[in-house]
């Protein structure tokens, strides 16, 4: 499993129905993309569940590294870089996925969680804990699906979580509307962890 993000922060009095207005004009393309998982298309409001900016920012998880290659290269990602000029994309490797206990409901909510892997830990104790701390998310009440991804380049940690409630409780990190979920091949993301 791969993941990736890229953010579009957006002018403070920038009128986010157009985000909301695209998503439901467009969000259906991905819903059959071969080797995409999940694709949860985001956004953050300014001050909405302490959001500092207006921002669209669709988190991905990958099945396939050619799926992934494919959105990059073949056209689909050129609509959005069109649109809002071209962003920065982060990819971050898979280090463990789990459905949650609200796997069938839709997503209202999604979390981001990002902490540097901490120095003067073996690297196999930091992703281990991920693993558990990954499961422990996925098996809280309202949870949809929970993901755990690292960043080698930058040696960052990010925990992913998509929530059936709209604010959820006790979660730490950035807040995210869901607008949509593409999700053809979420039921073939392998489970656990991801080595």
């Amino acid at each position: 499993m791969h993941a990736m993000q890229y953010e579009f922060t957006l002018p403070a009095d920038y009128a986010m129905d157009v985000v909301r207005e695209r998503v439901a004009r467009t969000g259906h393309l991905l819903d059959d993309w071969p080797g995409l998982g999940a694709k949860a298309y985001l956004m953050r409001e300014r001050g909405v569940h302490g959001s500092p900016v207006n921002q669209y920012a669709p988190f991905y998880l990958w099945r396939t590294v050619t799926g992934m290659n494919s959105f990059l290269w073949e056209g689909a990602f050129q609509r959005p870089a069109d649109d809002f000029g071209r962003p920065a994309v982060r990819q971050w490797t898979g280090l463990a996925y789990e459905e949650g206990g609200a796997g069938d409901s839709p997503a209202r909510a999604a979390v981001r969680h990002r902490r540097a892997v901490p120095e003067g830990v073996p690297l196999a104790e930091a992703a281990a804990e991920a693993v558990r701390e990954t499961a422990l998310l996925a098996a809280r009440g309202g949870v949809v699906l929970a993901a755990a991804v690292v960043d080698t380049s930058r040696w960052e940690l990010v925990r992913f979580s998509l929530h059936a409630e709209e604010a959820p409780d006790e979660v730490a990190g950035e807040v995210f509307q869901v607008l949509h979920v593409s999700a053809p091949e979420r039921a073939r993301l392998p489970r656990g962890r991801q080595w």
